[in-house]
């Protein structure tokens, strides 16, 4: 396998860099707060929980909540995983072999390109900053294969923040089951757009061979609890993947298990929470990219908790972020984290994350830094 280059570059800053500004997730909560959260009963699960094995497929009272969540699935069409990078790697290990083709579309969270390509030959669909990152469906066309047998799409996108036009959305869909193509779509920021006009249906409610990849870490802000799932209406493959994830996590955490059901129970008050955290936010970062819009360029997202703006400095974009963090540790992610060997991705861009409540603190040290340099 490839390098994982996020990983790698979060190894050695996230942890020391005393400003994170390009964390991919919401904020978070103490465990106290979030069993305040929780009803007396379920709160009684989780301190007298038995510390066994659970079931492999996701306790049956998590499968039913996360089920809720969808317009037309239930229990039997969930399977969970360890996070969303195991439900990741089991669909793609699963779904394609050797003499299969694969469309992904990038920029994106890079074991949706690594893992394929592992696997199979793989073609990229680069999303555009000149087309607002909306992808070009007459060149998906050119890509398809006889053997195409995935697509693989991010929406809303990690890292410019971009949601597919609904229409298009259901185009791709229309395609796909066409050529009877696997459509996976990784919907981990679903649920903190800031126009409710914008959200996109679920690919498992809209496809009998589309694959919704969730998580409790982005949206819900819960990284910790390593509970993530995989909902697709054909149960079929859903057993095959279970038979795949046995070699590998074999069952997720009950005290995670439980705790990610007090969090989906009280999940229309923590979204809630995180969509106004993240509109704060957002306005404090048009402030921050008006007063300096001769050294970046932005874009607002659509939706999540990351962007992608343009750095213009002649230094170039990784030299820039990397003395950034040395001599301030403010830390961003530049564009070399999101090159693709599929197709070309900006090379002067760099992620910003602005789901945590100590964005402002960590905001007004960047600004700080610039003003001091000129």
């Amino acid at each position: 396998m490839r390098d994982f280059i996020l990983e790698t570059y979060f190894a050695k800053w996230e942890f020391t860099a005393k400003y994170n500004l390009t964390g991919s997730d919401c904020e978070s909560m103490p465990l106290d707060r979030l069993l305040a959260m929780a009803s007396a009963e379920d709160r009684s699960r989780f301190e007298t929980l038995w510390l066994g094995y659970t079931e492999s497929y996701g306790s049956l009272a998590l499968r039913e909540l996360i089920a809720k969540t969808y317009d037309s699935l239930s229990a039997e069409d969930i399977l969970c995983f360890a996070g969303a990078e195991e439900g990741i790697y089991v669909a793609m290990k699963t779904l394609l072999g050797p003499d299969d083709h694969a469309i992904v579309f990038t920029p994106n969270y890079q074991a949706a390109e690594t893992v394929p390509l592992s696997i199979c030959s793989v073609s990229g669909l680069p999303l555009r900053p000149e087309n607002c990152w909306e992808p070009d469906l007459e060149e998906l066309k050119t890509l398809l294969l006889p053997n195409t047998r995935l697509i693989s799409i991010n929406f809303p996108n990690n890292p410019t923040g971009k949601v597919i036009a609904r229409e298009n959305l259901e185009a791709l869909v229309a395609l796909c089951r066409d050529r009877g193509i696997w459509l996976f779509s990784d919907e981990v920021y679903r649920g903190i757009e800031r126009d409710p006009a914008k959200q996109i249906p679920q690919v498992a409610d809209l496809y009998e061979r589309g694959l919704s990849l969730h998580v409790m870490s982005k949206a819900y802000g819960f990284p910790g609890l390593r509970v993530g799932w995989v909902a697709c209406k054909d149960r079929a493959r859903l057993e095959q993947m279970l038979h795949y994830k046995h070699y590998l996590s074999i069952c997720n955490s009950g005290p995670s298990e439980q705790l990610a059901m007090i969090g989906l129970k009280a999940g229309k008050t923590i979204l809630a929470r995180n969509l106004d955290l993240t509109r704060k936010n957002l306005a404090l970062l048009r402030t921050f990219f008006a007063d300096f819009d001769d050294l970046f360029s932005w874009y607002e997202p659509d939706g999540g908790c990351v962007a992608f703006p343009r750095y213009k400095g002649p230094d170039g974009v990784a030299t820039w972020a990397e003395q950034l963090v040395e001599k301030t540790g403010v830390l961003l992610l530049p564009a070399k984290i999101y090159q693709s060997e599929l197709a070309p991705t900006p090379t002067d861009r760099f992620r910003i994350g602005f789901g945590r409540a100590s964005f402002a603190a960590g905001l007004q040290v960047f600004r700080d830094a610039i003003t001091g340099q000129r």
